[in-house]
Protein backbone atom coordinates (compact mmCIF):
# COMPACT_ATOMS: atom_id res chain seq x y z
CA UNK A 1 0.00 0.00 0.00
CA UNK A 2 2.98 2.53 0.70
CA UNK A 3 3.58 2.65 -3.07
CA UNK A 4 0.55 3.18 -4.17
CA UNK A 5 0.05 6.64 -5.94
CA UNK A 6 -3.28 8.94 -6.38
CA UNK A 7 -5.55 10.50 -4.04
CA UNK A 8 -7.79 9.06 -1.04
CA UNK A 9 -11.37 9.38 -0.98
CA UNK A 10 -11.02 11.69 2.34
CA UNK A 11 -8.62 13.96 -0.11
CA UNK A 12 -11.13 14.22 -3.05
CA UNK A 13 -14.29 14.84 -0.67
CA UNK A 14 -11.89 18.12 0.74
CA UNK A 15 -11.30 18.85 -2.53
CA UNK A 16 -14.95 19.13 -3.55
CA UNK A 17 -16.20 20.87 -0.28
CA UNK A 18 -13.59 23.97 -0.69
CA UNK A 19 -14.28 24.37 -4.28
CA UNK A 20 -17.79 24.07 -3.28
CA UNK A 21 -17.18 26.77 -0.66
CA UNK A 22 -15.52 29.01 -3.02
CA UNK A 23 -18.37 28.33 -5.89
CA UNK A 24 -20.18 30.04 -3.16
CA UNK A 25 -19.02 32.77 -2.76
CA UNK A 26 -18.00 34.17 -6.12
CA UNK A 27 -21.76 33.66 -7.65
CA UNK A 28 -23.19 35.88 -6.24
CA UNK A 29 -20.39 38.51 -6.14
CA UNK A 30 -20.38 37.73 -9.83
CA UNK A 31 -24.24 38.41 -10.21
CA UNK A 32 -23.75 41.69 -8.25
CA UNK A 33 -21.16 42.46 -10.40
CA UNK A 34 -23.46 41.93 -13.47
CA UNK A 35 -25.94 43.91 -12.11
CA UNK A 36 -24.10 46.87 -11.67
CA UNK A 37 -22.95 46.98 -14.92
CA UNK A 38 -26.24 47.25 -16.36
CA UNK A 39 -26.75 49.86 -13.66
CA UNK A 40 -23.82 51.77 -15.37
CA UNK A 41 -25.28 51.09 -18.40
CA UNK A 42 -28.75 52.10 -17.65
CA UNK A 43 -27.86 55.60 -16.03
CA UNK A 44 -25.65 56.37 -19.18
CA UNK A 45 -28.57 55.67 -21.98
CA UNK A 46 -30.98 57.53 -19.41
CA UNK A 47 -28.31 60.50 -19.35
CA UNK A 48 -27.99 60.18 -23.34
CA UNK A 49 -31.62 60.34 -24.37
CA UNK A 50 -32.43 63.06 -21.43
CA UNK A 51 -29.84 65.21 -23.00
CA UNK A 52 -31.27 65.11 -26.46
CA UNK A 53 -34.82 65.88 -25.45
CA UNK A 54 -32.74 68.67 -23.89
CA UNK A 55 -31.16 69.80 -26.63
CA UNK A 56 -34.34 69.40 -28.80
CA UNK A 57 -36.37 71.96 -26.60
CA UNK A 58 -33.33 74.03 -26.85
CA UNK A 59 -32.64 74.25 -30.94
CA UNK A 60 -36.29 74.75 -31.02
CA UNK A 61 -36.28 77.78 -28.44
CA UNK A 62 -33.49 79.37 -30.31
CA UNK A 63 -33.68 79.17 -33.44
CA UNK A 64 -37.84 79.86 -33.20
CA UNK A 65 -38.51 76.89 -35.40
CA UNK A 66 -42.15 76.04 -35.52
CA UNK A 67 -43.61 73.03 -34.25
CA UNK A 68 -46.90 71.94 -32.57
CA UNK A 69 -48.15 74.36 -29.87
CA UNK A 70 -49.34 71.25 -27.46
CA UNK A 71 -45.45 69.79 -27.63
CA UNK A 72 -44.31 72.44 -25.33
CA UNK A 73 -40.93 72.63 -27.43
CA UNK A 74 -40.17 68.48 -26.44
CA UNK A 75 -39.98 66.23 -29.37
CA UNK A 76 -42.84 64.09 -30.52
CA UNK A 77 -41.27 61.17 -30.12
CA UNK A 78 -38.09 59.15 -29.67
CA UNK A 79 -37.40 58.61 -33.60
CA UNK A 80 -37.50 62.37 -33.86
CA UNK A 81 -34.08 62.92 -31.92
CA UNK A 82 -32.33 60.58 -34.46
CA UNK A 83 -34.05 61.81 -37.65
CA UNK A 84 -33.50 65.49 -36.61
CA UNK A 85 -35.11 68.61 -37.40
CA UNK A 86 -35.34 70.70 -40.64
CA UNK A 87 -34.99 73.97 -40.51
CA UNK A 88 -33.15 77.08 -42.69
CA UNK A 89 -29.76 78.91 -41.27
CA UNK A 90 -28.76 82.40 -41.32
CA UNK A 91 -27.58 81.86 -45.08
CA UNK A 92 -31.07 80.38 -45.70
CA UNK A 93 -29.57 76.91 -46.51
CA UNK A 94 -32.00 73.78 -45.98
CA UNK A 95 -30.17 71.53 -42.90
CA UNK A 96 -31.05 68.89 -40.34
CA UNK A 97 -29.85 68.99 -37.03
CA UNK A 98 -29.67 65.32 -35.18
CA UNK A 99 -29.66 64.84 -31.45
CA UNK A 100 -28.97 60.72 -31.32
CA UNK A 101 -26.95 58.75 -33.23
CA UNK A 102 -29.45 55.99 -32.62
CA UNK A 103 -31.85 55.42 -29.84
CA UNK A 104 -29.93 53.61 -26.56
CA UNK A 105 -30.57 50.06 -25.75
CA UNK A 106 -32.32 49.95 -22.31
CA UNK A 107 -30.36 47.54 -20.73
CA UNK A 108 -32.53 46.23 -18.39
CA UNK A 109 -35.29 44.45 -20.34
CA UNK A 110 -34.88 41.89 -22.73
CA UNK A 111 -32.46 41.51 -25.60
CA UNK A 112 -34.88 42.40 -28.05
CA UNK A 113 -36.87 44.84 -26.27
CA UNK A 114 -35.79 48.58 -27.72
CA UNK A 115 -38.67 50.12 -26.06
CA UNK A 116 -38.46 52.76 -22.84
CA UNK A 117 -41.40 54.30 -21.39
CA UNK A 118 -42.15 57.55 -22.12
CA UNK A 119 -43.70 60.46 -20.15
CA UNK A 120 -45.24 63.63 -21.55
CA UNK A 121 -45.04 67.17 -20.36
CA UNK A 122 -48.70 67.16 -19.41
CA UNK A 123 -48.80 63.30 -17.87
CA UNK A 124 -49.20 63.10 -14.11
CA UNK A 125 -45.36 62.62 -12.79
CA UNK A 126 -46.28 60.19 -10.22
CA UNK A 127 -47.71 57.35 -12.78
CA UNK A 128 -45.88 55.18 -15.34
CA UNK A 129 -47.50 53.85 -18.10
CA UNK A 130 -49.46 56.64 -18.91
CA UNK A 131 -47.75 58.46 -21.16
CA UNK A 132 -50.37 60.28 -23.09
CA UNK A 133 -48.07 61.04 -26.57
CA UNK A 134 -48.00 64.48 -26.58
CA UNK A 135 -44.75 64.80 -26.00
CA UNK A 136 -41.46 63.31 -24.80
CA UNK A 137 -40.71 64.84 -21.68
CA UNK A 138 -39.15 61.84 -20.18
CA UNK A 139 -38.01 58.41 -20.56
CA UNK A 140 -37.87 55.29 -17.67
CA UNK A 141 -36.94 51.73 -17.88
CA UNK A 142 -39.83 49.51 -17.90
CA UNK A 143 -38.05 46.49 -15.62
CA UNK A 144 -40.09 46.34 -12.40
CA UNK A 145 -36.89 44.81 -10.44
CA UNK A 146 -34.84 46.93 -8.11
CA UNK A 147 -31.58 47.85 -8.38
CA UNK A 148 -28.80 47.58 -5.77
CA UNK A 149 -29.79 50.71 -4.34
CA UNK A 150 -33.32 49.63 -3.01
CA UNK A 151 -35.21 51.48 -6.02
CA UNK A 152 -37.03 50.87 -8.43
CA UNK A 153 -35.43 51.28 -11.41
CA UNK A 154 -38.34 52.93 -13.36
CA UNK A 155 -38.04 55.55 -10.94
CA UNK A 156 -34.43 56.94 -11.84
Amino acid sequence: MVNRKGFTLIEMIVVVVIVSILAAVAIPMVETSVKRQKEIELRRALRTIRTAIDEYKKFVEENKIQVDEDTYNYPPDLKTLVEGLEYRDKKNEERIQKFLRRIPKDPMNTAWDWEWGLRSYQDDSDEFDSWGGENVYDVYTKSERKGLDGTYYKEW
